[in-house]
């Protein structure tokens, strides 16, 4: 491994995931071994699921979101995808000396807007100040808890013919922050999908019981999210490029600029592996934009492949380099 830390390793690929694991054997016990991004608690018989999450994104501010919403809705996503119904959220800042005071306030309102639109409560907070250099602007920590309330449950584990279901377009986020942060000008422009998944998993839950995974796929994309759950599922998973939504505009810039639509990060998508007998009605409780994209298989195990659309098959690894560093 690297002596060093680099960009790299927060980009939610390979190197991520080397040093969580290297941090991972030094603190090993049951939960925490389970590596999801919400864990679940059993407290006196009350089931609990508990996240924290650090926000630096950079811009502050992009079409479709800023640094505050992305960090409620982003710690109310890793919840929701434990099937965890969030509750609670704590709030804490590592601001910068010289931050402006009226841009604070202008991500204060935004965080109070999407706590709304979620209905959670912000119930503690902190506040850091560090000398001007010491950080890049302003930076947010989160961490939530949510009630396991619903009767279906979600696991952490893949299962052999599962299918595998994602509600919409994939390198929304990515693009956007992209496109901003550079000041590219790019038209149409690309708004961010940087929103709440709550209450669209809360209706899965309700019409299925079969439902083995859930996961957003955030930082590395949709490819890394896969290879994730392959890996840790011991479980080959095939996709279909055909079926993969993405937005024209989205596909465009991706083109133009040599990105992989596969590994840009998302931040109001989620993927869904559920028995097939239930997909569909999963599929119609997400609503019209959900697609069936592959589904789970017993050959080629901790691997993911693509079926392209010229109908030849290639193998899509866990993102190595950064394509796009402070996307959340």
């Amino acid at each position: 491994m690297n002596k060093i830390i680099t960009l790299s390793h927060g980009n939610g690929g390979r190197l991520m995931h080397e040093l969580i694991e290297t941090l991972r054997l030094k603190f090993s016990n049951k939960i925490l071994n389970e590596l999801s991004d919400a864990a679940e608690l059993n407290i006196k018989e009350k089931k609990l699921t508990f996240s924290t999450d650090s926000y630096v994104v950079k811009p502050l501010f992009f079409p479709g979101g800023d640094i505050g919403k992305l960090a409620v809705f982003g710690t109310v996503n890793d919840i929701s995808m434990r099937g965890g119904k969030p509750v609670f959220i704590s709030l804490a800042f590592i601001i910068e000396e010289g931050f402006p005071i009226q841009q604070l306030e202008k991500i204060a309102h935004s965080i109070k807007q999407a706590a709304a639109k979620a209905k959670v409560l912000i119930v503690t907070g902190d506040i850091k100040v560090v000398e001007k250099g010491a950080a890049d602007k302003i930076y947010i920590n989160t961490a939530g808890i949510g009630a396991m309330d619903y009767s279906g449950s979600v696991g952490t584990k893949a299962k052999v013919d599962d299918v595998i279901i994602i509600n919409g377009g994939i390198a929304e986020h990515g693009m956007a922050v992209l496109n901003a942060r550079e000041k590219l000008g790019f038209t149409p422009s690309i708004r961010s999908d940087c929103r709440n998944l709550n209450f669209e998993v809360e209706r899965c839950l309700k019409d299925s019981k079969n439902i083995s995974v859930m996961r957003d796929p955030t930082r590395g994309g949709l490819a890394t999210a896969l290879n994730e759950i392959a890996h840790s599922s011991n479980v080959g998973i095939e996709i279909y490029e055909k079926d993969i939504p993405i937005k024209p505009s989205v596909k465009r810039l991706c083109d133009v600029l040599g990105f992989d639509p596969l590994y840009v990060a998302n931040e109001g998508k989620f993927i869904c592996f559920v028995n097939e007998k239930n997909a569909k009605k999963v599929k119609r409780a997400i609503g019209p934009q959900a697609a069936i994209i592959g589904r789970v298989t017993s050959v080629h195990k901790k691997e993911v492949y693509l079926k392209t659309k010229i109908g030849s098959t290639r193998i899509l690894p866990m993102l190595e380099t950064d394509q796009l560093p402070r996307i959340c």
